[in-house]
């Protein structure tokens, strides 16, 4: 058996454990078209809110793990750029593991024709990716969205009835398990698929908490523009490092 898995404990090794024990009750990693929600079928997803360097290391140690899993990716957001060098660079560096990429649609920023917008938006992560964008994920998803139709912008939507409804759905929102460790759900109890959302974010080295950890990629990002500043402008010096 594997080694004891701390569902408090945050980190690319706690994360290993994890799926190892996942294994050992006899769960099989399968994407979202051919989950059953009456097996032991696991669904890894991975909505990435801040750091796509965060999703591409989670994707490489997946891989060395033996599982493929869904990356979603926002396509509007002030963290990442996937039209950039840096963000088309990790973009093909995740599906270089076999991992499919999926749109994480932020839902509040459109006021109606949200199935126009999700369809427009899967169009221009196609022109980027070069093939089909056939799931999305919602984020922080209003509760309308829940547990809604299976299928949107003739997409797999993550937050299905199928997906959230009829299998287990758990989650590391906010850095942390808050209803209990995905071992002790009750779908992995009664040998039913899992959904497991995992923001790779949380679960790079070094082990901070949530706070410190945010910090931390804010001062982080501050070195990354205060350099490129310095590539793009001849009046601009780099800081010297501390």
């Amino acid at each position: 058996m594997s080694a004891a898995v701390d569902a408090r404990t945050f980190s690319p090794t706690s994360y290993a454990k994890l799926i190892v024990a996942l294994r050992e009750r006899g769960y099989e990693s399968r994407g979202y078209a051919d989950a059953d929600p009456k097996a032991k079928h696991l669904i890894v997803r991975h909505d990435v809110d801040y750091s796509l360097d965060a999703a591409s290391a989670m994707a490489k140690q997946e891989a060395e793990l033996g599982f493929a899993s869904t990356y979603f990716v926002l396509l509007r957001t002030e963290f990442y750029n996937l039209f950039s060098a840096e963000g088309l660079a990790a973009l093909r560096s995740i599906a270089s593991y076999g991992h499919t990429i999926g749109l994480h649609f932020d839902a509040a920023l459109y006021s109606a024709g949200l199935e126009s917008a999700i369809a427009h938006e899967c169009g221009l992560l196609e022109t980027i990716l070069g093939k089909p964008v056939t799931v999305l994920s919602f984020h922080r998803p209003a509760p309308q969205f829940v547990g809604a139709q299976d299928r949107i912008a003739g997409r797999i939507n993550a937050y299905g009835q199928k997906f959230v409804r009829e299998m287990g759905y758990c989650s590391d929102s906010r850095g942390a398990w808050h209803h209990g460790s995905p071992l002790d759900h009750p779908a992995v109890r009664e040998g039913r698929a899992l959904q497991l959302l995992v923001h790779s974010f949380w679960w790079t080295e070094p082990m901070l908490p949530p706070e410190e950890r945010l910090r931390r990629f804010i001062a982080e990002r501050a070195v990354f523009l205060d350099r490129e500043l310095s590539r793009h402008s001849n009046v601009h010096k780099p800081a010297p490092p501390n």
